[in-house]
């Protein structure tokens, strides 16, 4: 699957996990200063951390956010599709 551009729209599909899904970050995310309690830079998930999709919402009308639970780092994240690899399907 190709990765998608940041001008595509996710909306036009169908959300691609679900809530309750295992999911593992591919990038590190660090803290833009929307993630409160924590210093701005600081980061927030490290890359092969695994929670659980919690909530699905919209940013802008334009791109599925995904509210993670990385239960071991004490933070749910709000995170895009292409920062993430569902689990199970990467299970042999």
């Amino acid at each position: 699957m190709a990765e998608p551009r940041d001008d595509d729209i996710d909306v036009f599909e169908p959300p691609r996990f679900r809530p309750g899904a295992k999911v593992r970050a591919i990038r590190h995310i660090r803290n833009d200063g929307t993630f409160p309690g924590r210093e701005i830079g600081e980061f927030l998930v490290r890359k092969g951390d695994e929670g659980y999709v919690r909530d699905i919402g919209t940013f802008l009308q334009r791109y599925w956010i995904y509210a993670v639970d990385f239960i071991d780092r004490g933070a749910v994240v709000g995170m895009r599709a292409r920062e993430l690899r569902s689990v199970e399907e990467a299970a042999p």
